[in-house]
């Protein structure tokens, strides 16, 4: 499906955000990759299937920044 030398990772994969962008408008906040995700600028996702991804910013992740 994917047509680039080393084939863009799958949409179901964990690093499915690596793959190439083929549409990019962030003057409405989202991006469609290469596989079919459709990344939006908060970092939420919509895969292909209709299944989605909740906005996943590192400060979602509870490590304290140092003061």
């Amino acid at each position: 499906m994917c047509p680039h030398q080393t084939p863009c990772p799958s949409p179901d994969g964990p690093n499915r955000d690596a793959a190439r962008t083929v549409a990019c408008h962030p003057e409405q906040g989202w991006s469609l990759l290469c596989n079919g995700v459709v990344l939006f600028e908060d970092t939420g996702e919509l895969l292909p299937d209709g299944a989605i991804i909740a906005p996943h910013r590192p400060t979602d992740l509870g490590v304290a920044s140092a003061a």
